[in-house]
């Protein structure tokens, strides 16, 4: 009986697609019973997963550098442990301990992009500062993130693509499935898996392949600066496919125009010219520079400026939005609101009247925090950044939860630069100049760094809870505690390291925080920003907008290296071919829906296998293969590899004789 209901649990057909008009789609659990959710396990064990991942990324993306996705490995766990107990109908505890376990990620991306500047900065900094301003940060974030689910979630349904919460969401359907059900998502996984492990771990292939690889491609890549480049990735060509060739278009376009226009334009307009007025650190002329270091120092700016104005400008089409959630929050502080009980149990949010008061008291706490412990008791320096936290945090989130539904990747390194930036330039016109200037800055930077990470996580756990049939409101009260139990563990693990190694040893990566850092510390000399190259990207969204073209994704193009930007636009395109190719729409429906699950493969198989390469390279199981990338072979072979598996993706989407019977009969 118990394996019957196993076989019953199937995603909707309508889960993924956009609804015909007056129909409705219904989630995997019944909206009208009663699920398990909420109980001492699935909380139990999400905090558990919440200490042991926030510990092991920040770990390894302070010491390797290299930081990975944890929703992905927690809900394979959540589901391995169900099935060991033979725990029934855990479908809905496993959203659960997905959801407060994934508050690592989203607080080590915070945590660890800014917070280790304050140390290598010499900074004074105590455990108590630097667990407020992560903490503070993850309230906001899901604070002001929750008035938007409706429409990110419902209003939207399928027209994002929601790569990463896909991706999880087959992974929980499937092995709540188990048996012949989940055979194609775990040897999709296995076959990504291995792939992006031979390549991470051994090195056999080279992880690029580029256009330098033969003799004219490294001729225009010196002369005229003009480079392609392909990440050959496994999980990345899944996101591609997952995302779909419309979004995969409209990101490489923006890629391209930055790498291919801008890029090459810099070095025929500037050739022995230093650009330095914001960065003292830059002393080569721009004509001397490779088109990489060009990129870095200057284009990528333009995507910055792009990604701000984006946000911008949906606040402003969001309007409606907003004031509909505001005024829905003043009507229940009244007494007038409907009753949340009266809402379908798959539709029930915290209350609003609790969203505003908690956001209100969060924004004085971090207030007072500022005050007393960050602007050494000067109000207007406190006011002024409350100000710039509340409005900085508040535009991006929409930016955030945005990027995270169409291209699973939230830029939130780029955000927080732009807020340094931001808060560095005002608060020196306000006087706070110095060592005092640069901690407020950052910490600053801090708060609203882990609310953007934290909102563009979130929506994510929310999307899957949507599909799947679990209750909001449960999520989001339950978000809170994993956000403050990984706030801490995330903080002590940084004051660990920096006690043990210290972060200006050379011993720690730490590459984003290393870059706030050196932007910060001219600035609060009084030095400059990019303002012109955010002004060309803000002017670039504007006339996007204008022409009916989505401007974020365009923007996130232009902010993204093009390395991981062309691998969307492949997968993309093997999307497109796959559910094309036949006349019998039957047929390309039945190959678009393997395809989704092998491309969820993919991205969980890649994931979980890009833990294990870094906790391998972490415990100095390091195999050297510099000498053998820097051949070109290496991208040849490459090259082929990536051909074999995008073959293998192809050929293993053809339906079998039952499949296409059984599709006929429904």
């Amino acid at each position: 009986m118990e394996n019957q209901e196993k076989q019953n649990i199937e995603l909707p057909e309508n889960a993924f697609r956009e609804l015909h008009e007056g129909e409705e789609y219904k989630p995997v659990m019944d909206p009208a019973k009663v699920h398990p959710e909420v109980s001492a396990w699935s909380v139990t064990w999400g905090l558990l997963m919440a200490v042991l991942f926030s510990a092991a990324a920040a770990y390894l993306g302070l010491k390797v550098g290299q930081v990975f996705e944890a929703a992905i490995p927690i809900a394979i766990i959540a589901i391995g442990m169900s099935s060991a107990t033979k725990r029934k109908n855990a479908l809905g505890e496993n959203v659960i301990i997905q959801s407060i376990g994934a508050c690592s990620g989203a607080v080590v991306a915070g945590g660890i992009f800014v917070m280790p500047a304050i140390y290598m900065l010499h900074l004074e900094a105590d455990f108590f500062q630097v667990f407020l301003a992560a903490s503070l940060g993850g309230v906001l974030g899901i604070l002001f993130l929750i008035p938007f689910r409706k429409y990110f979630v419902k209003d939207q349904h399928g027209k994002y693509p929601f790569p990463e919460a896909t991706a999880t969401t087959q992974v929980l359907v499937s092995g709540e499935k188990g048996g012949s059900q989940a055979k194609p998502l775990l040897l999709a996984g296995l076959v990504g898996g291995l792939y992006d492990f031979c390549v991470a771990t051994f090195g056999w292939w080279n992880e690029t392949v580029t256009s330098r690889m033969i003799g004219f491609g490294e001729t225009i890549a010196d002369k005229a600066k003009v480079v392609l480049k392909l990440n050959t990735g496994a999980a990345i060509l899944g996101l591609g496919y997952i995302i779909g060739l419309k979004y995969a278009f409209i990101i490489c376009m923006g890629s391209l125009t930055v790498w291919w226009l801008v890029v090459p334009g810099m070095a025929l307009i500037f050739p022995d010219t230093v650009l330095n007025q914001w960065d003292p650190s830059i002393t080569t002329a721009v004509g001397a520079m490779t088109a990489e270091e060009i990129f870095k120092n200057y284009a990528r700016s333009i995507g910055i400026g792009g990604i701000a104005m984006s946000g911008i400008i949906g606040i402003i089409k969001s309007w409606g939005i907003i004031k509909s959630a505001v005024g829905l929050a003043a009507r229940e502080m009244k007494g007038k609101g409907g009753s949340q009980e009266e809402v379908i149990r798959t539709q029930r949010d915290i209350s609003f009247k609790i969203i505003a008061f908690g956001s209100i008291a969060t924004l004085v706490i971090v207030f007072l925090f500022f005050y007393f412990g960050v602007m050494q008791f000067n109000l207007l320096h406190a006011v002024v950044g409350i100000i710039l936290v509340t409005i900085i945090a508040f535009l991006f989130t929409t930016v955030a939860a945005n990027a995270i539904a169409i291209v699973g990747s939230n830029p939130v390194s780029g955000m927080t630069l732009m807020t340094l930036i931001l808060a560095s330039v005002v608060m020196v016109g306000v006087g706070l100049k110095g060592n005092s200037g640069m901690l407020a800055a950052l910490l600053m930077g801090g708060v609203v760094c882990t609310a953007l990470s934290m909102a563009g996580s979130f929506i994510t756990d929310l999307k899957i809870g949507y599909w799947l049939g679990t209750t909001p409101k449960k999520q989001e009260t339950w978000k809170f505690l994993g956000t403050i139990v990984s706030a801490a563990t995330v903080c002590g693990v940084m004051i660990v390291l920096d006690k043990t190694y210290g972060f200006e040893s050379g011993q720690l990566a730490a590459p984003q925080a290393n870059a706030m850092a050196a932007v910060i510390k001219p600035l609060m000399s009084g030095q400059g920003a990019p303002w012109a190259l955010y002004g060309i990207g803000a002017v670039i969204a504007l006339v996007l907008d204008r022409c009916k073209i989505p401007a974020l994704p365009f923007a996130l193009g232009m902010f993204i290296p093009i390395q991981l930007n062309i691998p969307l636009l492949v997968g993309g395109a093997v999307n497109w071919y796959i559910t094309t190719r036949s006349k019998d729409e039957t047929i390309n429906k039945i190959r678009g829906d393997k395809g989704t699950l092998l491309a969820s493969g993919f991205i969980a198989g890649g994931a979980l296998m890009g833990v294990v390469s870094a906790l391998l390279k972490f415990f100095g199981v390091e195999f050297d293969y510099a000498n053998w990338w820097e051949n070109h072979l290496s991208e040849l072979l490459a090259l082929c590899a990536y051909i074999a598996l995008i073959l293998y993706f192809i050929v293993a989407t053809k339906p079998s004789k039952k499949e296409i019977e059984s599709a006929e009969k429904e």
